[in-house]
């Protein structure tokens, strides 16, 4: 079952489109916060982006693998490599240029 969840991860996060991954808490305030400027941006960005939320009490397996020990932490996936990465709420203008970088 681990091995099926590895794989689609792997699949979600190899293609073209951009993939953010938002690794949050239920009972993070900042994370509450963060969620109208990543909800923001999906609407901004549209289909050029793949937002994805992924509650670090129940998938402590990907957390721990990527070594995500704050919350929120922003990941941009895109051709299965970390293009984005960073700890804490993320203006809209830093996530917009990190996602601008990856069309240049």
């Amino acid at each position: 079952m681990a091995d099926a969840k590895q794989t689609s991860f792997r699949e979600l996060i190899s293609g073209e489109t951009p993939v953010l991954i938002d690794f949050f808490a239920t009972w993070c305030g900042p994370c509450h916060a963060y969620s109208p400027i990543l909800a923001q941006l999906k609407e901004e960005e549209g289909d050029a982006l793949r937002l994805i939320k992924i509650d670090v009490d129940r998938n402590q397996a990907i957390v721990e693998k990527l070594g995500v020990t704050a919350m929120p932490t922003t990941i941009i996936f895109q051709h299965g490599e970390i293009k984005f990465r960073a700890a804490g709420v993320q203006s809209i203008g830093v996530l917009k240029a990190a996602l601008a970088k990856l069309r240049e």
